[in-house]
């Protein structure tokens, strides 16, 4: 009998917390006019890496068979030469790595990624979730340089793998793998590398051990290929955005840290794996919804000065690449440099002014002095790259786009070294330490990678750009 009157009283506080939480939901859902313009602006913020991240991957994998930078979805890309100056596809170009690049969708089952003895070859092999965050990066920094194979296995995976496979779980069915094998750029070094990306294979996990050919893939005449990503999102209306963010939140789920977020986009209706219809939504909710592309997309790129330190003239970040809930600046790194690596993997100051502030210019001479024992401090290399105003090279006397830890540098008599960035040469004693300018404004580009702690926390300072008198 005291049992029963128990498990009554029990059940009663249930249906009393119960039916006091569905008021409360209730009395949420009614939203002042404020309240939905924020949470609308968020709400944007927040999706913008999935539907971006969605939007590139349609593009880059709309192809039947590998073409130049794209291929269908579960076959890598392999980049095998830089760029020149004639290149104009992707900006800010890089000559120091060449890209291996593979889209997956694990909603049906897992890859197996092998990845060939290096043989003491610098490399990294970052994944990116749907959301943009790296969730596993092999390569010579964490791994080192033997052979590997590796599972991909998706959030709601189980089962069991082959012996010898470690298995990497991605938050997301969507994976972005973006790999970057060094390279000199000299014809032999080129072989080199071809011969290591032929050996990057991808087969499907009910596949492994037989013989795998990665089947075609399907175009879609409806997508824009000409269009850059960015700008096809940044032109999606409402409706169509927050209907796809809650449709490609079925198969990327948000993350546990995302249930703060997951609640606003609840007040907003927006539900992940559910169809979100806009024209249902109450009527200021509507009305902030369809505000909030022009006002997030602002409130992005307004981040730019918050989104990284100061050194000398040079902007660079160390927030990337795992966010938390940091989603300004997800969706800002997002916008202007989608794929970046962890800060432990690379990092890339950029500079468009000397010490004075003033706009680089080629009409002006420039140096850049290391002191004796203090050139960049990296455990995998570094490369200081020279581009024009648009971050496209330019055409010059050398070919020469950087300047790079592999460069035979002539130091001075105190065993400093100066970098002269100008338009004309500096004297062919000089040429060693020469950068190439354009005739008119520039930019630089620092690239580090696996950059010491010093780099990370700020001890090391990198050195201005001083304009020669």
């Amino acid at each position: 009998m005291r049992q029963s009157v128990k498990t009554a009283v029990n059940c009663f506080l249930a249906l009393f917390i119960l039916s006091s939480d569905l008021s409360m939901a209730k009395e949420e859902v009614t939203l002042s006019d404020k309240e939905a313009q924020t949470l609308a602006t968020e709400a944007y913020i927040y999706g913008y890496p999935l539907v971006t991240m969605d939007l590139t991957r349609k593009v880059m994998t709309n192809v039947a068979t590998v073409e130049a930078t794209r291929g269908p979805m579960g076959q890598f890309v392999n980049v095998r030469e830089y760029p020149n100056a004639s290149f104009k596809d992707v900006t800010a170009p890089n000559a120091d790595t060449l890209y291996s690049a593979a889209w997956l969708d694990l909603s049906k089952e897992p890859y197996i990624i092998h990845l060939p003895d290096e043989k003491g070859r610098y490399y990294l092999m970052p994944m990116l979730s749907g959301w943009t965050e790296v969730f596993a990066v092999p390569g010579t920094r964490t791994t080192g340089t033997q052979a590997h194979d590796y599972a991909i296995v998706g959030p709601n995976w189980k089962g069991a793998l082959p012996k010898g496979i470690t298995e990497l779980k991605s938050p997301t069915n969507m994976v972005w793998i973006l790999g970057r094998t060094y390279c000199s750029g000299t014809p032999e070094d080129y072989k080199a590398v071809h011969a290591i990306q032929d050996e990057y294979k991808l087969t499907l996990l009910s596949f492994y051990g037989k013989s795998y050919t990665a089947p075609n893939g399907t175009v879609d005449s409806s997508i824009d290929m000409k269009t850059p990503v960015r700008d096809q999102v940044n032109a999606l209306d409402a409706p169509t955005y927050f209907k796809k963010l809650a449709e490609l939140m079925k198969d990327n789920p948000p993350s546990k840290e995302d249930a703060p977020m997951v609640a606003k986009l609840a007040k907003l209706g927006i539900i992940p794996g559910q169809d979100f219809d806009l024209t249902k939504a109450e009527q200021n909710v509507a009305k902030a919804l369809h505000q909030s592309v022009k006002s997030a997309q602002t409130m992005i790129m307004a981040h730019e000065k918050k989104a990284g330190v100061d050194k000398n003239g040079w902007l660079f970040s160390t927030k990337t690449g795992n966010y938390g809930t940091d989603y300004l600046q997800r969706a800002f790194v997002t916008a202007i440099g989608l794929g970046a690596n962890k800060p432990q993997d690379a990092i890339y100051p950029t500079t468009t002014v000397d010490k004075a502030g003033k706009k680089l210019n080629g009409a002006n001479q420039y140096v850049m002095h290391f002191a004796k024992g203090q050139m960049p401090p990296v455990k995998g290399f570094w490369s200081l790259t020279m581009y024009n105003d648009q971050f496209f090279f330019t055409e010059n006397a050398l070919n020469r786009y950087t300047l790079s830890s592999r460069s035979a540098f002539k130091k001075n008599s105190d065993g400093s070294i100066d970098l002269y960035i100008q338009h004309e040469s500096p004297g062919k004693d000089k040429e060693a330490n020469w950068l190439p300018a354009p005739e008119g404004n520039f930019i630089l580009m620092l690239r580090f990678y696996w950059p010491k702690e010093e780099i990370i926390n700020g001890k090391w300072t990198i050195p201005a750009v001083e304009k020669v008198k």
